[in-house]
């Protein structure tokens, strides 16, 4: 009886345990998670208008106000302030980590003992004029101290003296046009040219190539002065005696002038001053309009043409030296600068990748200005600030993106990109297999008119779905999108019926991670109209009236603007971050690719005899090109029927699209440019703020017709041309399937 009543029991505890395990299987059955590849996107379409709806004017105001109080100089007490107080903010708004991480680099600052002036001397040497030591202080601003005057950093130290010649833009163009239809020689001579155009750093090297012993720069209300405005602080024009300041570097990608390719850490190989990359060998001075006058109202020699002349009261002439009734006069520049390594700070914040936190998307932009820096770069680092705070916000709701996201406040980049160039050095080998694109965020407004974008062809689709959904900041317009009324401001007419996207050249800091790295990227801003505001960049560019109040009274009293452009810049991190599939578009590289191709081939075509005789052909571009166009195609058709449900698929067509614009690197880098190593997109090497398509063939065809050695100059073309066939080839290989 016992034993039977033993069995019993055995058998009710089986068929209990049988039960309770049946019913445990069908609530997991039916309770498990989605899996986190086929969850539905309506989750982040929520977060992300959550996201662009946080973001909110005052509060950029208020950071815009409270980052351009002090001057804040690369290597300052300030700036390093200024830096802890971003790592500290960061932190309260809910970022992960935040970690401050130093560089010791080569900056250059005047010698505040001995400044840095121009003067016009008699035959005795004596001073019978001497340009400002300093602009005048805007209102308000009178009992700040630490307001570094006008210069040129790097410039070398020297006192040269000389006669004067006028060079308009110092062009490689315009001392082409000097010496060979002019017959002006400026070796010995102290050149005069006016800012814009192109890269200041171009023109000391021109300069400096042409045999001048010093150069000096002015701002010509030409180029700095719109229609109808006041200057500061009646409007938003350059006074006269205002001047811009900037590094006069010609660094080509190398970073730290003294660890060019190495991240500038305390046990960093440096070498000396003497041999530092990019350094200037002539004296550089900045000056104002007011000064410019008084050095070329009694310029001798030729009449220039007419597209030489700027707004000033004056004849322009070239010279060499003054007029017969004051030859016996000369220029001396008095320059004292003081070059030093000295340590800066960059900002890293990060928020880590729920799924894929080995991913980064990262969002830079940075914090020294040359002064308060009330446009250049505050109004860049307010949009990031308020981005970082809107993420915060995010995160507290219980929202973690799929992928990392980086947030950096970098320093030095006045001087050079320094402190962004540094930690992609320091960061190379994982930035190479971890990051799938870079967004810069430097100054966030430049003008009034609409939206700019300039980003890596990929970038296009996403940068005009995302624009359909945030509103356009301006007055009048409600219910307008940003995307129809930058369309109809800057339509794209010889290319599409959709917004002008532009290429991106350098002169920020997305440069070492787009162009050396192979990372795709991208910046936005709001700009100026382009066909009838003609002047260069904004006219208080990198002078002492860069303040708030600038900004406040004239680019963006509502900060709508900036608000526009916060929303693009963080909608397009976000969406890289969160997105399942990476919104990268193949195609439209491949049709960006067709049209350079096509571009650089009528370039070269212009010399029909000598692409006969030299046997030149375009044939392996345009089949190269052909191949990336039709895997692009396959690689898009694939996508549709990809099963989203199996992670591995996922992971393997996301690393195809991140990689892709790593494909484009040569690591033997441009010819003379090592630190340049896409082979489709560099900055012009006669202008480092233009982007040049195919820089390795449009490098090798510029000036051709005067080459000295026509068999091995079109002998280059051919190699740039096999060069870039041969990596367009292969970056469609990459596309294709693994296996």
């Amino acid at each position: 009886m016992r034993k039977e009543s033993r069995l019993i029991t055995w058998i009710w505890w089986i068929v209990v345990v049988t039960a309770l395990f049946l019913l445990g299987f069908i609530i997991g059955w039916f309770a498990k998670p989605t899996d986190p590849n086929t969850a539905n996107s309506s989750d982040s379409s929520k977060y992300l208008r959550e996201f662009l709806d946080e973001m909110q004017p005052h509060q950029i105001r208020e950071h815009l106000r409270k980052f351009t109080r002090l001057p804040h100089l690369a290597g300052t007490e300030q700036n390093l302030r200024y830096a802890e107080q971003i790592k500290q903010e960061w932190l309260e708004f809910g970022l992960d980590s935040v970690e401050m991480v130093p560089y010791d680099v080569l900056l250059s600052y005047p010698n505040k003992s001995q400044p840095n002036y121009i003067s016009i001397v008699d035959r005795l040497g004596n001073e019978v004029f001497s340009t400002s030591l300093a602009e005048p202080v805007p209102e308000g601003y009178e009992d700040v101290s630490n307001v570094v005057p006008p210069y040129s950093a790097f410039s070398a130290k020297g006192q040269p003296e000389g006669d004067l010649v006028y060079v308009n833009y110092g062009r490689t163009e315009d001392f082409f046009q000097l010496e060979r239809e002019m017959g002006i020689n400026v070796t010995g001579k102290i050149v005069i040219v006016r800012y814009g155009r192109i890269f200041r750093g171009n023109k000391v090297k021109n300069a400096i190539l042409a045999g001048a012993k010093g150069i000096i720069m002015f701002s010509d209300p030409a180029d700095y002065w719109a229609a109808g405005v006041q200057p500061y602080p009646d409007g938003w024009n350059l006074p006269g005696g205002g001047a811009q300041r900037g590094n006069v570097l010609n660094l080509n990608g190398a970073g730290d002038p003294l660890t060019p390719g190495y991240p500038a850490k305390d046990y960093t190989y440096r070498f000396s001053l003497e041999d530092g990359v990019g350094l200037p060998k002539i004296p550089v001075h900045p000056i104002g309009y007011h000064d410019a006058i008084h050095l070329l109202k009694n310029m001798g020699g030729q009449i220039p043409p007419n597209n030489w002349k700027g707004a000033l009261n004056v004849s322009y002439r070239t010279g060499p030296g003054f007029t017969d009734d004051f030859k016996s006069q000369k220029v001396r520049m008095n320059i004292h600068t003081n070059n030093q390594v000295t340590r800066i700070y960059n900002v890293i914040g990060r928020i880590r990748g729920a799924l894929e936190p080995d991913r980064y998307v990262i969002l830079g932009g940075h914090r020294d200005a040359w002064v308060f820096g009330g446009i250049d770069p505050m109004s860049g680092a307010a949009v990031v600030h308020e981005t970082v705070r809107s993420a915060g916000r995010l995160l507290s709701k219980g929202w973690r993106p799929r992928r990392t996201i980086i947030f950096a406040s970098w320093d030095a980049e006045e001087f050079g990109l320094l402190g962004s160039t540094e930690w992609a050095e320091d960061n190379a080998k994982l930035l190479q297999e971890r990051a799938v694109a870079y967004i810069n965020a430097d100054s966030a407004i430049e003008g009034m008119y609409t939206l700019r974008v300039d980003c890596t062809p990929s970038l296009h689709t996403l940068v005009y779905d995302l624009t359909k959904h945030i509103t356009s900041p301006e007055e009048g317009e409600d219910g307008v999108s940003l995307y129809e009324s930058w369309h109809k401001r800057d339509n794209w007419t010889n290319d599409r019926d959709a917004p002008r996207i532009s290429k991106l050249g350098s002169g920020s800091d997305f440069e070492a991670y787009f162009i050396r790295l192979g990372i795709a990227a991208g910046r936005a801003r709001y700009t100026k109209n382009k066909k009838t505001e003609r002047y260069s960049s904004y006219p208080v560019y990198h002078s002492v009236y860069e303040t708030f109040e600038i900004v406040e009274k004239f680019y963006d009293p509502s900060f709508k603007r900036l608000r526009a452009v916060a929303q693009v810049r963080g909608g397009l991190i976000f969406l890289l971050a969160d997105s399942q599939i990476l919104p990268l578009d193949v195609n439209q590289y491949a049709d960006s690719l067709r049209k350079y191709a096509q571009s650089i081939a009528q370039l070269a075509q212009r010399h029909p005899e000598e692409m006969k005789t030299y046997e030149v052909s375009f044939d392996s571009l345009f089949s190269a090109v052909e191949n990336f166009t039709v895997a692009g195609r396959d690689f898009h058709e694939r996508l549709q029927t990809l099963n989203r449900a199996d992670p591995l698929q996922v992971r393997v067509v996301n690393d195809q699209l991140m990689y892709l614009e790593r494909a484009f690197i040569d690591p033997l880098g441009l010819p003379g440019r090592p630190f340049y190593r896409h082979v489709i997109f560099a900055p012009s090497s006669h202008n480092k703020y233009a982007g040049e398509s195919f820089p390795g063939i449009y490098d090798a065809l510029f000036d051709i017709e005067n080459s000295a050695d026509p068999m091995k100059a079109w002998e280059e073309v051919k190699r740039q041309i096999s060069i870039a066939a041969f990596t367009v080839h292969a970056a469609a290989m990459t596309l294709t399937l693994p296996a």
